[in-house]
């Protein structure tokens, strides 16, 4: 059983038989009966009363419970297509987007006011979360895009979206604030603020201090750039931060030192997993990205 077949079962029942319905579907009326009888032998019941040369048809019990179901599926059928045609020209459906909570403001919002401003019936759901959640949340299909720090590999692939230099920030009354450049070695023996565990750029700056060869001897955890800068200026440690949001965020109180770009950059990507299928709307997302990267080269 098959719905072309259903179909053509509703479509003689509806014309009130097989000559206006062959006529309806533009298939033969023997090829037509043939359809229904084949039906009538897989069911292993009769569906339809024949008149004579079937110019009349009455249903049966059981053509009018099948009669019945075959609408509903027909009906079902016709709001998959639909509904697959919305999608597919991104007048609705929905987009689960993660954001980094570093980097997002400056470098997503305009493309995602585009976004809205293209494809306003496409339900777009904005997620931040740290760089460790956005790992998980797209491994479980919570979402199908990501922003944040990763690598690329066997499983995600993606866009590298920013390349950044990192600065130390540092009280203006510190001995480095004169400093033109700073490597991570030099904050060997100092306290640092840095961002909670789940946040990628946690890992990324331990990475970096390990292989500079020392572990930060106090840490204070944080969960938003600004907060950390305050406590900076108020002289709890220095911070290590993407040039792009200590400048976003800086105060009078704190200097922007260089830190060489040897130790350590802030790469922010748009990622996905490999071996996901992406909706229409999250291509079209990536391909919007693309533009601004583009634009952004000229």
């Amino acid at each position: 059983m098959d719905l072309k077949t259903l179909h053509y079962f509703t479509q003689v029942v509806d014309a009130g038989g097989f000559a206006k319905a062959s006529r309806n579907v533009f298939l033969t009326q023997p090829a037509l009966s043939k359809a229904i009888k084949a039906l009538e032998e897989e069911l292993g019941m009769v569906l339809l009363e024949r008149g004579k040369r079937g110019t009349q048809i009455r249903l049966t019990a059981a053509g009018e419970l099948v009669y019945r179901h075959a609408q509903q599926l027909m009906t079902q059928r016709q709001s998959m297509l639909s509904e697959l045609e919305a999608l597919k020209n991104l007048t609705g459906g929905t987009l689960k987007l993660g954001l980094a909570p570093l980097g997002s403001a400056e470098l997503f919002a305009p493309v995602i006011a585009k976004f809205r401003q293209q494809y306003p019936k496409v339900d777009m759901q904005l997620l931040v979360r740290g760089g460790v959640e956005q790992t998980l949340a797209l491994q479980k299909n919570e979402i199908e895009l990501a922003t944040g720090i990763i690598a690329f590999d066997g499983e995600f692939d993606g866009l590298r979206i920013r390349n950044d230099p990192m600065v130390v920030v540092v009280p203006k009354t510190h001995r480095l604030a004169e400093h033109k450049e700073l490597q991570l070695k030099d904050l060997q023996s100092l306290a640092q603020v840095m961002f909670e565990p789940e946040y990628a750029l946690y890992e990324l700056i331990l990475t970096a201090c390990d292989k500079a060869g020392f572990v930060p001897a106090e840490i204070t955890r944080v969960s938003h750039a600004d907060f950390g800068i305050a406590l900076v200026a108020a002289g709890t440690g220095i911070m290590v931060l993407p040039q792009i949001i200590a400048e976003r965020y800086r105060v009078d109180a704190v200097v922007n030192v260089p830190l060489a770009a040897s130790d350590l950059r802030w790469e922010l990507s748009l990622f996905w997993r490999k071996q996901q299928s992406l909706s229409f709307a999250a291509k079209a997302m990536i391909e919007l990205v693309k533009q601004q990267l583009e634009q952004a080269r000229h």
